[in-house]
């Protein structure tokens, strides 16, 4: 009896160990992916914080590479004429307009299809989810799709900027599998047998029960619209129709700032203080999204594992 509490004991010494080993490995490797993650936040965080700190020092000094971490001669010169120029307030009313509309035609769009091509008894649903499919990796071409535009009289009017990409497949895909995988049959044959049509279930059943993909949605096209210059630059040549980022993209790219410093474009800021404007436009055109994001990470990220089950 002794020999065998003896033999016990020494299995349990060993277990013990091995738990120990194991523990110690896994402090070990937690505490590797908390450095990691620590720095890739802060790589990913400082861009941001130099564009801030750029935004309030003084211009030569940030070009002279003097402004690393904290701001230097602190000047609101950039902001006042953020506030002052009526080209970038303008701008961000226009993608307003669009971020707004445009979301709110794209979720018109991509739900009720989705909630279609989820339908098992809707026996079309695999061939009209390939037509879809087949538009992510080939399209007509650039030529072809602007005389389509242009035929249509769409060409620098906002319209184009809000009913354009109507519908994205990926949006269109992770939508379809959410209803697919969380919102059971059941439902539909009970609605049913109380007399409900497809559009009553639609409206009163499968949208209450959809807000997380709503809001996944949501996030995706309303930041598709609000950095969406590519459209602006090909489809629309009226300024007064312009997005913020056109702005953004003159005033980055285009040096209109530099121009009354050298005595050319009217509306520049000057030489001196141009790249605090740009900052500053920079800042101003990122924080509306970076305020918005932490209400719907729960479910971007929740959309995002969607996605990633099924296509």
């Amino acid at each position: 009896m002794t020999a065998i509490t003896n033999k016990d004991l020494r299995k349990t010494e060993v277990h013990n160990n091995k738990i120990r080993e194991t523990s110690l490995s896994d402090r070990i490797f937690g505490g590797v992916v908390i450095i990691l993650s620590i720095l890739c936040f802060l790589i990913i965080l400082y861009p941001l914080w130099f564009v801030v700190i750029a935004s309030i020092s003084n211009s030569d000094l940030v070009n002279q590479g003097k402004v690393t971490f904290l701001p230097v001669d602190i000047r609101f010169y950039g902001y006042q004429q953020v506030f002052t120029d009526h080209r970038i307030w303008n701008g961000y009313m226009n993608t307003i307009i669009y971020v707004v509309a445009g979301t709110a035609l794209n979720l018109a769009v991509t739900m009720p299809a989705a909630y279609a091509l989820s339908r098992p008894d809707f026996r079309a649903r695999n061939p009209v989810m390939m037509y879809f499919v087949f538009t992510m990796y080939f399209s007509g071409g650039l030529v072809p799709l602007y005389m389509t535009i242009s035929s249509l009289g769409l060409i620098s009017t906002k319209w184009i900027l809000i009913i354009f990409v109507a519908v994205n497949t990926y949006n269109l895909i992770i939508a379809r599998t959410f209803i697919q995988n969380s919102i059971p049959n059941d439902l539909y044959e009970a609605a049913i047998l109380d007399g409900c049509s497809h559009f009553t279930y639609f409206f009163k059943v499968v949208l209450p029960l959809s807000k997380a993909i709503i809001s996944v949605e949501m996030l995706y096209y309303g930041v598709f619209h609000w950095n969406d210059y590519f459209n602006a630059l090909v489809y629309n040549y009226n300024q007064a129709n312009e997005p913020l980022q056109m702005v953004l993209r003159r005033i980055l790219l285009l040096n209109e700032a530099y121009a009354s410093g050298n005595g050319g474009v009217q509306g520049g800021y000057g030489q001196s203080s141009a790249d605090q404007v740009k900052y500053a436009v920079m800042i101003v055109s990122t924080v509306p999204i970076l305020c918005v994001y932490p209400f719907v990470q729960k479910y971007f990220e929740k959309g995002v594992m969607i996605g990633a089950v099924k296509g």
